[in-house]
Parts: structure tokens; C-alpha cells; sequence
């Protein structure tokens, strides 16, 4: 063990300050493996590893001062670095982390532990909420550190610290990887005297790279409003962040609820369907579909807008037909439908007089939860048709469609209709990403539940490439621990699982996003299968684009590589391997929202191949003198130093 100990760290310090590899001593990693894969940074043998996790009970052993050494409790190696147990004793069920202290942090089970005493040098991260015992402890010990913790994080590795990523930020961890990949929804109500020239690129640095906007805060034209809304996709646009209108229909806004009071939707009991923040309209009705469809086509044409997300296109409630004060769609123009076809009022279903109640006539609910799919089914198709009448103007325009799971929680459809084995099936006819919402009866699940929700799905469309999911950041209705909103390592887990089992996540939303987690959001967001240093080489097998972690020049498989920024090398999805170079690119593409699939440099030109469904932003090192578009000379739109590339897959040379 001895011999072990001191060979860490040996490996390769000049290919970057990155950290690549861990290692746990003894014969259980328990969840460290999740902890810190979510991160990037992969299991190895001890002499290769730069981060060394010891168990409590681990002897005491030279360490290198290069590693970074994690302590779980009491050890003879614990005690050799400065941390003592005394005899004093703690029992520990709420603790405070010292970077957010109104966080309310819960275990589910308390623990009794002895009180330590840590180094003069340590920097306490998390202390016991009423006695103050220190929890978690660090300091930085020449180029390593040395994090302690007074237990071990829990089986699934964010039951008990859920800042144990950051600690190791503190303390010079730097992930090897990171992502640009990932959406969020945004609204605006949460950020109305916000710099947004400060927000968008601390935005893009957590590798976002679209904001789905909430647009029916902009349906009636306001001058303040529309001023701010430009200044937003402005601002997006300059540091290479595609913008979605993200409607939420039948909600279309306040003012048009106001102005159209017979156009609202009824529930079962015949009142207007105001739910929660959502005020819903009947566009089952003619007038109103088309009052509604001028009103999108005209918000989309009046902003510079990259796509629309049409999202939860169906009916309420959670509760299904068990709730007649939720349960929709019951206006006039829906009975007359259903009447004609069913041969009777549907609202008989919620007459407990009726003969047709539903708890009398199985039957009958089933007819109408058949159609009431069907009708959501319409419905998303006919306002998908109001999207490709835009695309007629707009060639570059995206379209989305958010669709909350239904094959993981197979009780959506009776619930409210929704039927992804209805909807997919459009994706040969329009081309639109299917972007799946878990629901809120599985929040309190793990992150493995991605992978289970990718799995039911593949059935579903050939076309795997067009789906995405949604990760619901927010305040849980169910018990869970230690905190009730998903951060730290709970949410760095979600999102690597996710991106792992989908080729898009989505976050909502950006406001609910702690300021603490977006440093490392990006690096949980990137998919990298494995990572080999050899020599002075790095050898990296993606399953998507992703940035390394590079200071300097590169060569990349043996040729100069231009898509790079002063920190991170950008690689399309393959095996690459990546070496120093005596000097950059003449001309460099620092930032790219698209899927890069293959780049090179030249003397005095780069070229590059990718696609998108949306335009595609490059940011360049300098403006280009001269830019071919599959070998015809173009003249693409030029934002300062963000050129703005036309959707589909191409090939781009610049001069």
C-alpha cells in the first residue's frame, strides 16, 4: 500500500491542470464512482488516479502533495493530515452548508458522530445546524488538497453533503470535460431587472445552449416588453444561445383570458378553467383557433426568434377524472363533438344523478379518455401546422414539442391525455424534437430513471436522434432528502444520466438553478465513454461534442485543430486523441451552438462540417474575410463575431 500511495499523481501534469481519474482505496467504491462520474472524472489504479478516496479506518500513508485526498471519517491517514475525533459526540440530522445557509439540509436518518477537531488551515464547508460541529473540512496542500468528511455521502452519493462537488471546486478540483448542449426554459417574469448582457454569458459558460422563453408574456405588442424581449435575444444571439418562443397553450395570456370570456375553457363542473398560474382557452373552437393561430404567427414574425417549443398541448389534471374541479376539456364546442360521435353529453360522466356517471359506466369514461387523446393528438398536430407556416419565411426556424412522459407513468394518458405513441408517429411529417417531460409523480426517483425512460421510448420512432428530456428543477411534493429542490450532487447526477441516456436535456428553469451549481452544470452535462492519457497524447472516446479542458495549442489526430477557445479544446463525438502543438490555428471557431462533425485548419482558412436543426452560431476569433457554403461563395448574417449559419448540414470554409 505504501509503495501505491506514493506513485499518485504520477501521471502526465502536462496535458492539462484538468483532473481526470479517481481511485478508492480498499475493495467497496461505494457511491463515489456516481459522484464523480457525473463530473467526468473516471475510475483507475492508484499510481494513475489524482483524486484518492479514503474510507474511514484507512492507514496512514505517505500522499503525494499533487493528489487530492478525500476523508470519510476517522482513519489513521485522517489523523496523520490534522482530523481528530475527541469525545464529544453529535447526533446529526440537520446540517448547514456554509455556501447556502438558509438551504435547508435534512438527512433522512440521524447519526451519531464524534466531534472533530480539524486543522488551523481548514476551511469548515458544512457544520452540524445546531451545535456547530464541523461536517466537512478542507485546505489546499501544495498543487493537491485534502477534503474530510465526518461520514460517508450516503449509498447514492447526495443523501447527506450535496456540496461535496463544489467543496472540491474550492479546493482546485477542475473537471476535465464540459458540454454546451443543454436548454432551459426561461421566464422572464423572474429576471425583469436583470443585466442580461451579464446573465448570457454566465449562461452559456454552464453549457446552455437555448433558452426556451415564455412568449406569452410578449403576445400583445408592449414597447417596454418588446424592447426588453430584443435585448434578451441580443444578447443570447452574442455569445452563441439559440432563443425558442415557448408557448403554453390553451394558456395564451393574461390579457386575451380578460378580453375573451367565451372562449374559456369549462371543467367538469362547468367553471372557467383557471388552474394554478394557467388560464385555459377552448381551441377546440373555430373563431377562437384562428384568433389564436394570427396571434402565434404574428409574435413569431415580429421577434428574430430561432424556433417554438409547443409544449403540454393537452388537458388537466394530475388527478384525471377523479377531480371534476381540474378536469377539462368540457366547453360546448368539445360536448357537441363528443355527443355526435358517443351519443351522449360527456358531462353525464360527472352527474352523479346520471345514469352515464362515470363511476356507473366504465364504458363511457373510457370513450371519452379515447378521445380526449385523439383530441390532444389534433391539437398538437394542428398548431404544429401553424409552425411550418412560419418555416415558409423563416427556413432556419426550429420547432419543439414538450410532451410529459406517458410510457414511465403510463397514467398521464387517462390523466390528461396525453399519448406519445399518437404523437411520434408525426415525426414523419414534420421535423421537430420530441422533448419528454418526466412527470411529477416520479421527482423523487434517482437519475438511473433516465435510462428506463429512454429504454421505453425506442419502440416508439427509429428516429432516436429527435428526442430529448426535460429535468423539472423545482420544490418536490414527495418526502425526499436532504433537500427539497434537486442541487449540487442530486442535480449533477440527473443531468449526466440524462445526457447519457438522451442527445438533449432540457432544465427547467434557468431562475431555479442555484448560483452555486452552474459553475460545474456544464461538466455534468458532457458524455465522455473513456479517457487515457498516454504520454504527452490524451485519447477521448465521446458520444457527443465535448470540450476538453486544454491550455495551448493542439493537434488533433496529428493535425492542427481550430475549434478551440484559450481553455478548452472542441471535439466532435468519436475517439480522438489530443496532443500539444507548437501553434494555433491561424484563424480559430472559439464557440459553436451545432453538432460539430469534423473541422480542419489551413493556412489561411479553417473548414468545418456540422448540422442542426436550428441556425447554427459560430463564434470566430475575427471576422472572416471570406466564408464558402458548400463550396458557393456566401454571405451569411454576421453578429460581431458570431456568424450565423443556416440549419440542415453543411460545410463551411472561412478566410
Amino acid at each position: 500500500m505504501r509503495l501505491l500511495i506514493s506513485l499518485i499523481a504520477l501521471c502526465c501534469p502536462a496535458i492539462s491542470a484538468a483532473t481526470f481519474s479517481f481511485h478508492v482505496l480498499g475493495n467497496s467504491p461505494g457511491c463515489w464512482p456516481a459522484i464523480l462520474s457525473s463530473l467526468g472524472v473516471s475510475a483507475s489504479p492508484l499510481d494513475q488516479a489524482q483524486i484518492v478516496i479514503a474510507p474511514a479506518g484507512s492507514p496512514a500513508v505517505p500522499v503525494k502533495e499533487s493528489t487530492i485526498v478525500i476523508l470519510e471519517g476517522d482513519s489513521p491517514l485522517a489523523n496523520s493530515l490534522g482530523f481528530h475525533p475527541t469525545e464529544n459526540r453529535v447526533s446529526v440530522r440537520s446540517i448547514e452548508d456554509l455556501r447556502a445557509p438558509k438551504l435547508g439540509i435534512v438527512w433522512e436518518q440521524s447519526l451519531d458522530l464524534p466531534v472533530f477537531e480539524v486543522p488551523k488551515q481548514a476551511r469548515i464547508f458544512a457544520r452540524e445546524k445546531w451545535q456547530k460541529a464541523p461536517l466537512t473540512a478542507g485546505f489546499r496542500r501544495g498543487e493537491g488538497a485534502v477534503l474530510w468528511i465526518a461520514a460517508p455521502p450516503g449509498e447514492l452519493g447526495y443523501e447527506r453533503f450535496p456540496y461535496l462537488p463544489q467543496a472540491l471546486a474550492d479546493l482546485g478540483f477542475d473537471p476535465p470535460f464540459r458540454s454546451r448542449n443543454l436548454w432551459a426554459f426561461f421566464d422572464s417574469s423572474y429576471r425583469a431587472r436583470a443585466d442580461l448582457d451579464y446573465l448570457a454569458p454566465k449562461w452559456r459558460a454552464a453549457g446552455i445552449a437555448a433558452l426556451q422563453i415564455a412568449a406569452w408574456h410578449y403576445w400583445e405588442s408592449d414597447p417596454a416588453s418588446d424592447d426588453y424581449l430584443r435585448r434578451l435575444i441580443e444578447a443570447c444571439h452574442r455569445n452563441a444561445i439559440l432563443v425558442y418562443a415557448w408557448f403554453e397553450l390553451p394558456h395564451v395570456s393574461e390579457k386575451f383570458w380578460e378580453q375573451h370570456p367565451e372562449w374559456r375553457e369549462k371543467t367538469a363542473l362547468l367553471q372557467d378553467a383557471q388552474l394554478d398560474w394557467r388560464k385555459l382557452m377552448n381551441l377546440t373552437n373555430p373563431q377562437a383557433f384562428q384568433t389564436v393561430a394570427e396571434g402565434m404567427r404574428g409574435l413569431l414574425n415580429r421577434f428574430d426568434w430561432d424556433g417554438a417549443n409547443l409544449a403540454e398541448l393537452y388537458f388537466e389534471s394530475l388527478e384525471g377524472h377523479e377531480n371534476p374541479a381540474r378536469f377539462t376539456p368540457m366547453d360546448d364546442d368539445v360536448r357537441d363533438e363528443f355527443r355526435k360521435t358517443a351519443g351522449f353529453d360527456a358531462r353525464d360522466l360527472f352527474d352523479d344523478s346520471s345514469p352515464r356517471f362515470w363511476k356507473k359506466n366504465a364504458a363511457g369514461l373510457k370513450q371519452f379518455i379515447d378521445y380526449r387523446a385523439d383530441l390532444a393528438q389534433r391539437q398538437q398536430t394542428a398548431w404544429m401546422e401553424q409552425v411550418e407556416q412560419v418555416r415558409k419565411n423563416k427556413p432556419n426556424f426550429d420547432l419543439v414539442l414538450t410532451h410529459v412522459d406517458d410510457r414511465f407513468d403510463s397514467t398521464m394518458r387517462e390523466k390528461i391525455g396525453a399519448d406519445a405513441s399518437r404523437v411520434l408517429p408525426l415525426l414523419g411529417q414534420h421535423d421537430f424534437t420530441f422533448l419528454i417531460e418526466d412527470p411529477a409523480t416520479i421527482w423523487n426517483l434517482g437519475p438511473r430513471r433516465y435510462l428506463q425512460i429512454a429504454e421505453r421510448y425506442k419502440p416508439l420512432t427509429q428516429r432516436q436522434n429527435k428526442l430529448a428530456i426535460d429535468i423539472n428543477v423545482v420544490e418536490r411534493y414527495q418526502d425526499v432528502y436532504p433537500v427539497k429542490r434537486q442541487t449540487g450532487t442530486e442535480l449533477f447526477e440527473l443531468v449526466h444520466q440524462a445526457a447519457v441516456a438522451f442527445p438533449r436535456v432540457a432544465l427547467y428553469f434557468e431562475n431555479s438553478i442555484v448560483p452555486a451549481d452552474l459553475p460545474l452544470l456544464a461538466a455534468s452535462a458532457a458524455t465522455v465513454d473513456h479517457v487515457e492519457p498516454v504520454g504527452e497524447k490524451l485519447s477521448i472516446s465521446a458520444r457527443a461534442l465535448v470540450g476538453v479542458h486544454w491550455i495551448g495549442p493542439a493537434l488533433v489526430d496529428g493535425k492542427l485543430w481550430p475549434v478551440a477557445s484559450n481553455d478548452t479544446i472542441w471535439l466532435p463525438a468519436g475517439v480522438h486523441s489530443i496532443q500539444p502543438a507548437p501553434t494555433h490555428a491561424g484563424i480559430r471557431l472559439l464557440d459553436f451552438n451545432g453538432e460539430l462533425i469534423s473541422a480542419s485548419a489551413h493556412d489561411d482558412s479553417i473548414e468545418f462540417a456540422y448540422r442542426s436543426s436550428a441556425q447554427a452560431l459560430a463564434v470566430l476569433q475575427r471576422a472572416p474575410q471570406r466564408v464558402e457554403i458548400d463550396g458557393a461563395e456566401a454571405h451569411p448574417p454576421i453578429n460581431g463575431a458570431v456568424l450565423l449559419l443556416p440549419r440542415g448540414q453543411h460545410l463551411v470554409t472561412i478566410q
